[in-house]
C-alpha cells in the first residue's frame, strides 16, 4: 500500500490547483488575473508604441504588415481587431474595408482602448471605425457576425485561452478566418538562449528606463514563456472548430501568426 494519500478531483486541493493560472511565473487566482493584467497595460498604455519599436527595433510592424496582407480583407468586410491596442491593425484595415466596411476595435483595458481611439481619431480615421470595451472570452457581438477577427499580441494575456477562440468562433461569418499573431518558440537553441538573455535582463532595464515600470516588462518576458507553443496553439484552434488551421514562423519563432477558418 503507497504511504501517499490519494487525492480525488473533488479534494479541496484539486479544487484550489483548478482555480489557479499563471500571471506571468507567478501561480495566482483565475478571478483575479483580469485584473492584475489590466494593472499592467495601464501602466504601459501611454508609452506602449514607443516601447514597441524599441523593444523590436521596428520590427513589429514587419510582423503586422504579413499578419494584414494574409487576412484577404477587402472592401466591405466587417473586422474585429481584438485586444487590438493602439490601433496599428485597426488603421489599416479600415482604410481597406472602405466606406461600406467596418473596423471594430476592442479590448478589455480601458486605457488602452482611450489611447488607440485618440490615436486613430488624430489620423482622420472615424467613419468606419467602432470601439468596444470587451472581454476576449465572452464577446459581445451576435453569432456570425466577422468576416475577419485579428488577435496581435494578446491571446496570451487571457486567462482561459480556449474559451476566447470559442468565442472568437462563435462571432465569425461562415467563411470568415482569424488570424492570431502572438509571440512563440524560437525553433533553434542559440537564438532561444539570446531571446532569454535579452528578454530577462535587458528588457526590464528598458522599461524602467523608458516607462518608468521594470515589472510590467518583466511580466511581458515570463508571459511569453507561458504561452503555448506553435503546435499547442494550433490543437486549440481545432478544438474551437476551426479548419485549415496552420501558422507560420516569423523572425525564428520569436513570433507566429496563426491561421484558422470557419466553414
Amino acid at each position: 500500500m503507497s504511504d501517499n494519500p490519494v487525492v480525488s478531483d473533488n479534494s479541496p486541493q484539486a479544487n484550489h490547483q483548478a482555480d489557479q493560472t499563471h500571471f506571468g511565473f507567478r501561480q495566482v487566482e483565475k478571478s483575479k488575473k483580469a485584473s492584475m493584467v489590466a494593472g499592467v497595460f495601464d501602466s504601459v498604455a501611454a508609452k506602449y508604441d514607443l516601447m514597441n519599436d524599441l523593444m523590436s527595433m521596428g520590427i513589429h510592424r514587419l510582423w503586422k504588415r504579413y499578419t494584414i496582407d494574409c487576412s484577404g480583407v477587402r472592401a466591405g468586410h466587417k473586422v474585429l481587431d481584438l485586444a487590438g491596442g493602439t490601433g496599428d491593425l485597426a488603421a489599416k484595415f479600415s482604410r481597406l474595408v472602405g466606406p461600406t466596411g467596418s473596423v471594430t476595435l476592442a479590448d478589455i483595458n480601458h486605457s488602452m482602448l482611450t489611447v488607440g481611439r485618440n490615436k486613430l481619431r488624430d489620423m482622420g480615421l472615424i467613419s468606419n471605425l467602432d470601439y468596444v470595451q470587451a472581454d476576449a472570452e465572452a464577446l459581445p457581438f451576435p453569432d456570425n457576425s466577422f468576416d475577419l477577427v485579428t488577435m496581435a499580441f494578446g491571446l496570451r494575456n487571457v486567462t482561459e485561452k480556449q474559451n476566447a477562440l470559442n468565442s472568437i468562433f462563435r462571432v465569425l461569418k461562415p467563411g470568415g478566418r482569424l488570424l492570431v499573431l502572438e509571440f512563440s518558440k524560437p525553433q533553434s537553441e542559440h537564438l532561444s538562449k539570446l531571446y532569454d538573455m535579452y528578454s530577462f535582463h535587458i528588457l526590464p532595464k528598458m522599461g524602467q528606463l523608458v516607462a518608468n515600470d521594470a515589472e510590467s516588462y518583466q511580466y511581458l518576458a515570463e508571459s511569453i514563456r507561458m504561452h503555448p507553443d506553435q503546435e499547442t496553439l494550433k490543437g486549440m484552434f481545432e478544438t474551437a472548430g476551426f479548419e485549415q488551421c496552420d501558422f507560420h514562423n516569423l523572425t525564428g519563432g520569436i513570433v507566429a501568426l496563426h491561421r484558422g477558418f470557419k466553414f
